[in-house]
Protein backbone atom coordinates (compact mmCIF):
# COMPACT_ATOMS: atom_id res chain seq x y z
CA UNK A 1 0.00 0.00 0.00
CA UNK A 2 1.08 3.30 -0.46
CA UNK A 3 -0.12 6.77 1.19
CA UNK A 4 0.83 10.54 0.54
CA UNK A 5 0.47 12.51 3.90
CA UNK A 6 0.35 16.42 3.58
CA UNK A 7 1.34 19.45 5.58
CA UNK A 8 2.21 22.84 6.06
CA UNK A 9 -1.48 24.64 5.05
CA UNK A 10 -2.72 27.12 6.58
CA UNK A 11 -4.15 30.80 7.27
CA UNK A 12 -1.50 33.43 5.59
CA UNK A 13 -1.98 36.75 5.30
CA UNK A 14 -1.73 38.65 1.07
CA UNK A 15 1.81 38.76 0.68
CA UNK A 16 2.89 36.22 2.86
CA UNK A 17 4.54 32.64 2.29
CA UNK A 18 3.38 28.96 3.23
CA UNK A 19 5.30 25.73 2.48
CA UNK A 20 3.72 22.30 1.78
CA UNK A 21 5.42 19.35 2.02
CA UNK A 22 4.07 15.64 0.44
CA UNK A 23 5.49 12.22 1.93
CA UNK A 24 4.90 9.02 0.05
CA UNK A 25 5.29 6.00 1.97
CA UNK A 26 4.87 2.37 1.38
CA UNK A 27 6.26 0.07 -1.20
CA UNK A 28 7.16 2.39 -3.54
CA UNK A 29 9.51 0.87 -6.56
CA UNK A 30 10.37 4.12 -8.56
CA UNK A 31 8.41 7.64 -8.76
CA UNK A 32 8.53 9.86 -11.60
CA UNK A 33 5.97 13.13 -11.94
CA UNK A 34 5.61 14.72 -8.26
CA UNK A 35 2.74 17.58 -9.03
CA UNK A 36 0.80 19.83 -6.96
CA UNK A 37 -2.54 20.71 -7.66
CA UNK A 38 -5.50 23.03 -6.21
CA UNK A 39 -9.24 23.54 -5.91
CA UNK A 40 -11.45 26.70 -5.36
CA UNK A 41 -14.60 26.60 -4.01
CA UNK A 42 -16.54 26.37 -7.22
CA UNK A 43 -14.07 25.43 -9.53
CA UNK A 44 -12.17 22.55 -11.11
CA UNK A 45 -9.22 21.30 -9.69
CA UNK A 46 -6.04 22.64 -11.55
CA UNK A 47 -2.47 21.57 -12.15
CA UNK A 48 -0.33 24.09 -10.10
CA UNK A 49 3.27 22.75 -10.46
CA UNK A 50 4.51 19.88 -11.65
CA UNK A 51 8.26 17.93 -10.99
CA UNK A 52 9.49 15.34 -13.35
CA UNK A 53 12.28 12.55 -12.34
CA UNK A 54 14.36 14.08 -15.24
CA UNK A 55 14.72 17.23 -12.89
CA UNK A 56 12.38 19.60 -14.84
CA UNK A 57 9.66 21.79 -13.64
CA UNK A 58 6.16 23.36 -15.01
CA UNK A 59 4.20 25.97 -13.38
CA UNK A 60 0.49 27.23 -14.24
CA UNK A 61 0.82 30.84 -15.01
CA UNK A 62 -0.98 32.12 -12.68
CA UNK A 63 1.61 31.17 -10.01
CA UNK A 64 4.92 31.50 -12.25
CA UNK A 65 7.57 33.55 -10.11
CA UNK A 66 6.12 33.16 -6.89
CA UNK A 67 5.93 28.92 -6.69
CA UNK A 68 8.73 27.03 -6.47
CA UNK A 69 8.20 23.02 -6.74
CA UNK A 70 10.75 20.60 -5.50
CA UNK A 71 11.56 17.38 -3.96
CA UNK A 72 13.80 15.08 -2.47
CA UNK A 73 13.72 11.72 -3.96
CA UNK A 74 15.51 9.96 -1.07
CA UNK A 75 12.58 10.99 1.32
CA UNK A 76 10.20 10.56 -1.77
CA UNK A 77 8.91 14.00 -0.74
CA UNK A 78 7.67 16.97 -2.48
CA UNK A 79 7.77 20.50 -1.45
CA UNK A 80 5.58 23.77 -3.08
CA UNK A 81 7.48 27.05 -1.50
CA UNK A 82 4.97 29.60 -2.21
CA UNK A 83 5.53 33.46 -2.17
CA UNK A 84 3.76 36.62 -2.26
CA UNK A 85 0.49 34.97 -1.85
CA UNK A 86 -2.94 36.54 -3.08
CA UNK A 87 -6.50 36.02 -1.49
CA UNK A 88 -6.84 33.97 -5.12
CA UNK A 89 -4.58 31.25 -4.26
CA UNK A 90 -7.03 30.41 -1.25
CA UNK A 91 -7.80 26.39 -2.06
CA UNK A 92 -7.33 23.29 -0.87
CA UNK A 93 -4.09 21.87 -2.26
CA UNK A 94 -3.45 18.09 -3.36
CA UNK A 95 -0.14 16.80 -4.09
CA UNK A 96 -0.23 13.66 -6.96
CA UNK A 97 2.34 11.63 -7.40
CA UNK A 98 2.74 9.29 -10.41
CA UNK A 99 4.91 5.52 -9.13
CA UNK A 100 4.96 2.37 -9.57
CA UNK A 101 4.31 -0.43 -6.56
CA UNK A 102 7.07 -2.76 -5.76
CA UNK A 103 6.24 -5.94 -7.81
CA UNK A 104 4.20 -4.47 -10.46
CA UNK A 105 4.68 -3.52 -13.73
CA UNK A 106 2.52 -0.49 -13.91
CA UNK A 107 1.95 3.21 -12.88
CA UNK A 108 -0.26 4.51 -10.67
CA UNK A 109 -1.35 8.48 -9.50
CA UNK A 110 -1.78 8.43 -6.02
CA UNK A 111 -3.54 11.86 -4.44
CA UNK A 112 -2.84 13.11 -0.91
CA UNK A 113 -5.66 13.81 1.29
CA UNK A 114 -5.39 17.56 0.57
CA UNK A 115 -4.77 20.68 2.88
CA UNK A 116 -6.38 23.81 3.09
CA UNK A 117 -4.92 27.51 2.61
CA UNK A 118 -6.35 30.44 3.21
CA UNK A 119 -5.17 33.95 2.11
CA UNK A 120 -6.97 36.75 3.97
CA UNK A 121 -6.12 39.74 5.69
Amino acid sequence: QVQLVESGGGLVQPGGSLRLSCAASGSIASITNMDWYRQAPGKQRELVARSTRSGSTNYADSVKGRFTISRDNAKNTVYLQMNSLKPEDTAVYYCNVRLAVRGSITWDNYWGQGTQVTVSS
